[in-house]
């Protein structure tokens, strides 16, 4: 089930809004609905939000992005479609139990703070348990431990007044994580903040979603904060869904002309990954193999190393043919002690812009190691550069978790050619 889930809503100001979501489901333009006198800010939406997701709604002034977020936790009843929060349906519910529902399950972080200028911080930040009417005691002590949290210690009696615009949002942060609710709606929350206080917003955002796995609905205008922040983002376009996915499915295949234009400037190489731009592993072989039969695959795939894994598929190393050559004359029948473990490796997580100096001090395609210790791809010099070069995305693009290719298949050119097989003998 998910956690937040928006079934064709349609968001129409004025009398004759039914009309108008009539020719709006017909595929009219909003602009073409003058005669009716009304406004429509939202039209056919529809998404899935994941328990413990950051999902980004991002769009121009006017694409919709704020009634939607009001309608997500019933401020604002849409002209049409439905609001399901963990399955149920608030578009239905009476006032009393949408509000109980709202106070337990929804948070709002708001653009400008919305604190109350007369109470200290520790008392906005227990503001929304001291609505639901839990102890002050209680309400008290989990405020402190939110406010701990956004690395407000020590500040639980000073007024809004003596903190800056980055504390008072660190505040509003707070007050949503003391309601302890699963699911905070963030609407522009950090666009009024300074860009050197915004970047350290998002990025205590993105520590505290770590370790709380909140379910998080993120609206804003910006898109660099859109990639940095959502797992996924949902583009609107005049009241409607331009595009929605992960920011590599975006910047790799953009749904239409205006999300290409649209992500034309962003700087590819903080958003693509190595998962995005890795290619299958060629070269890889087990420790068992034979160093001539080692050599020769490395001389048919025009590498001087080849990579090196276990039974399972877990990483060892790199073998280089000058290691082989080297063991050749002294009899080896395996690649046992040839084997370099402690080669540069990354995660399938490693952003482009990280890949670039390891790469370049590497002898040999870069190998991307997941969590459990497998070989899911490599990453020649080429792939990055091909990552940067192209709007149409870059490698083959392996997932993370697929196995690696064959031992007896090849590794992708590196920097020298290959020994012959002579040093083997």
């Amino acid at each position: 089930m998910p956690a937040v889930r928006a079934d064709k809503l349609y968001k129409v100001f004025g009398k004759r809004a039914d009309q108008a979501v009539e020719l709006l489901s017909d595929g009219r333009p909003r602009d073409q609905l003058r005669e009716l006198n009304v406004t429509a800010a939202v039209i056919d939406v529809s998404f899935e939000v994941d328990a413990g997701e950051i999902f980004v709604v991002m769009g121009l002034s006017g694409s919709g992005k704020s009634t939607l977020i009001r309608m997500l936790n019933g401020l604002l009843e849409p002209t049409a479609g439905t609001v399901e929060i963990n399955g149920t349906d608030i578009t239905t519910l009476p006032s009393n139990e949408l509000r109980r529902l709202r106070s337990r399950h929804i948070s709002m972080v708001f653009q400008h703070f919305a604190l109350f200028p007369h109470r200290t911080v520790l008392d906005n930040a227990a503001y929304g348990l001291e609505v639901r009417g839990v102890p002050r005691a209680e309400r008290r002590e989990k405020a402190r431990y939110a406010l701990d949290l956004v690395g407000l210690e020590g500040w639980e009696d000073h007024v809004p007044e003596q903190l800056s615009g980055g504390m008072k949002q660190r505040v509003g942060l707070a007050r949503a994580l003391t309601a302890d609710t699963e699911i905070i709606l963030m609407d522009e929350a950090f666009s009024a903040l300074d860009p050197l206080i915004r970047r350290d917003m998002q990025s205590q955002l993105l520590q505290l979603q770590a370790r709380l796995g909140k379910t998080i609905v993120f609206i804003t205008h910006d898109l660099n904060e859109a990639m940095r922040l959502g797992d996924r983002i949902c583009m609107l376009r005049d009241g409607r869904v331009a595009q929605i996915g992960t920011a590599e499915e975006i910047l790799n295949a953009p749904a239409n002309e205006y999300v290409a234009q649209f992500i034309e400037d962003v700087d590819r190489s903080r958003v693509l990954r190595a998962s995005s731009v890795m290619e299958p592993p060629t070269a890889v072989l087990g420790p068992a193999h034979d160093p001539r039969a080692a050599l020769r695959t490395m001389r048919d795939n025009q590498t001087s190393s080849a990579f090196v894994v276990g039974s399972d598929q877990t990483f060892v190393g790199v073998v280089r043919d000058g290691a082989i050559g080297e063991a050749g004359r002294t009899g080896a029948t395996d690649l046992t002690g040839l084997v370099d473990p402690g080669v540069e490796r990354v995660h399938p997580d490693t952003t482009v812009a990280e890949l670039f100096h390891r790469s370049a001090v590497t002898p040999h395609p870069l190998p991307v190691v997941d969590d459990a210790g497998h070989l899911v791809g490599v990453i020649p010099w080429t792939a990055l550069l091909a990552a940067l070069a192209s709007g149409d995305g870059a490698g083959s693009g392996i997932s993370a978790g697929s196995p690696p290719a064959r031992a007896e298949a090849g590794a992708g050119a590196t920097q020298r050619p290959v020994e012959s097989e002579e040093g083997a003998r």
